[in-house]
């Protein structure tokens, strides 16, 4: 039974029930959690307010230096730190590994930035106690992102591991022992438990949400396949398609859409699927049986609505594993038909269409503020197009490794607010403003990213 991190000490919960936490590759148990009860939520919030005053009266500078050496801890323990978190998550063990170097970086980057004073909005209102709900998704990026922003502010925090997979969040914890005690607070649990944290926590609460994006990519008839197939194979797959801030769907050019399909169905055919703790895994498992069930469900749907399948479609044992897998799977909507809602696993979804126009269009009407990746060599004829939109997009690159919500996702406040967004206190013009002028982003070097699929390529993890 694992031990929760409250007042910087390990202890045992007071109360609740066990919960057994399974391998999602090979089902092979992972130890347990308590669903932690009142009695533990009172104790985490006690502990924090109990550090606040001293924490909060230190120098940003002495701050920063604590969460310089919170980022050392945690990179002294990557290795350790990313085997638990793709044993428990399913996450391909280069991908964890990049999860934990964002998680210490971001410590890094608000420690500086704590230190020298240049915390502005909204972390310069963050001091009280901050609560987090962490999402199953990314789980340690969501960690990073919800406390070092807290911390450099002077905030005290409690944070709630997601339910099904906390232990890589709890291991990460022992990175906060050397913060003065109750400055974070870990404890777990389900819905119950979150709830008692929601009811009593006083101050300011953060929720971080698992946004499912209302974004897409659209493939110009002119576009770079060699670049555009691999990038956007690569950012649908990663995490097994469990990235809900990302890209749903792909809206390409009907005249070649074949090419695309045929060359985005080589790309996905020698991916390895298998058990994300061996290198050079590709794919790993959905996160539960639910999930897995869900996709396949959400693919049937699809296919009685008029898609085609082009590869995959199901649930499968690779080598023989138990776990909760499903098959990389293509499909092709018919020609000008609206993205389908959001399928989490594995799959990529194509409709062809006429043009960027009318991918544009027919993106938009997932959402009034969609936003997504153009690839095209028309550089300023696309950027003209998505400027009317009210979204962000980049152009020829997908989001970058260790990004929370780099569409949709840093749309919704509390998030934003995590990240540092700028925009809090502004008015409504300035902010509209900033959006209009910082949405188009342009790879400044297009090239085959190293970390893109096939892993097998990558030399370190």
């Amino acid at each position: 039974m694992q031990k929760i991190f409250i007042a910087g000490a390990w202890l045992d919960a007071a109360e609740g029930a066990a919960r057994e936490l399974r391998n999602p590759a090979t089902r092979k148990p992972q130890g347990a959690v308590r669903d932690c009860g009142r009695e533990d939520v009172a104790r985490a919030l006690a502990a924090a307010h109990a550090a606040l005053p001293a924490w909060t009266q230190l120098q940003p500078a002495a701050r920063g230096e604590l969460l310089a050496d919170v980022a050392a801890r945690i990179r002294r323990r990557k290795a350790e730190l990313a085997a638990l978190a793709t044993r428990e998550n399913g996450v391909p063990l280069c991908e964890s590994s990049d999860c934990i170097e964002a998680a210490a970086f971001m410590f890094e980057r608000w420690g500086v930035l704590g230190g020298a004073g240049e915390l502005g909005e909204p972390a310069g209102r963050g001091t009280g106690v901050v609560t987090a709900l962490l999402p199953r998704y990314f789980p340690l990026l969501a960690l990073g992102a919800a406390a070092a922003p807290a911390l450099a502010a002077g905030a005290a925090l409690v944070l709630l591991p997601p339910a099904g997979n906390p232990l890589a969040s709890l291991a990460l914890a022992s990175a906060f022992e050397g913060l003065p005690a109750g400055a974070v607070n870990v404890i777990t649990g389900g819905a119950e438990t979150a709830r008692a944290l929601i009811e009593h926590a006083p101050g300011e609460r953060m929720m971080f949400t698992e946004p499912a994006a209302a974004d897409a990519f659209i493939v110009c008839r002119d576009a770079d396949l060699d670049l555009a197939v691999p990038g956007v194979v690569w950012e649908r797959l990663r995490n097994g398609g469990q990235v809900l801030a990302s890209a749903r769907h792909i809206f390409v050019e009907r005249s070649i859409a074949a090419e695309f399909a045929e060359r985005v169905h080589q790309c996905v055919g020698f991916l390895d699927v298998d058990d994300p703790s061996k290198r050079p895994t590709d794919l790993g498992p959905l996160i539960s049986l639910e999930a897995a069930q869900r996709a396949e469900d959400q693919v049937g749907r699809t296919l009685r609505a008029g898609a085609k399948l082009i590869l995959g479609g199901r649930r499968f044992q690779p080598s023989g594993l138990p776990g909760h897998f499903f098959q990389p799977t293509l499909l092709m909507l018919r020609d000008g038909a609206p993205a389908p809602d959001a399928i989490s696993g594995p799959v990529i979804t194509m409709t062809p269409v006429r043009d960027l126009a009318e991918g544009l269009r027919l993106a938009g009407e997932a959402g009034p503020d969609f936003g997504g990746s153009i690839y095209t060599r028309d550089v300023p004829g696309a950027c003209a197009l998505a400027r009317l939109q009210a979204g962000a997009f980049r152009i020829n690159d997908p989001p970058h490794p260790g990004a929370a919500g780099p569409f949709s996702g840093l749309r919704q406040r509390e998030i934003r607010r995590a990240l540092g967004a700028a925009g809090q206190g502004r008015s409504a013009e300035q902010t509209a403003a900033e959006r209009s002028a910082a949405r188009i982003e342009t790879a400044s070097v297009m090239e085959h990213k190293p970390w893109w699929f096939p892993y097998a390529d990558r030399v370190t993890a």
